[in-house]
């Protein structure tokens, strides 16, 4: 059975992307900082729906943003650097939860 999505729902068009800003506002993402090999400090990005994310376009846009390194590892986004603060606000700005 297929679903029907809630631009179709609304009576908005689908180019819109409401469906893709709403799975957005549904997630809730958990920042964390770890220190990793020489003590140094990566910030890791949790809770996204890999189902609905690329994860290695995001990761690519975030690294973009902040001017750092990263990769995608075991359905995260780790980033090179303390950057809890400024990535909060870059997500919250695109739409995602972020505890």
């Amino acid at each position: 059975m297929k679903r029907d999505s809630i631009a179709s729902i609304a009576g908005l068009p689908e180019e819109l992307g409401i469906d893709e800003d709403f799975a957005r506002s549904a997630e809730t993402l958990h920042l964390r900082m770890e220190r990793r090999r020489y003590g140094k400090p990566v910030t890791i990005v949790e809770g996204l729906d890999t189902d609905l994310t690329d994860l290695k376009a995001f990761a690519s846009r975030l690294k973009r943003r902040l001017g750092a390194g990263g990769t995608v590892e075991d359905g995260t986004v780790v980033i090179q650097g303390d950057h809890r603060t400024r990535l909060r606000t870059l997500l919250e700005e695109e739409g995602y939860r972020v505890e």
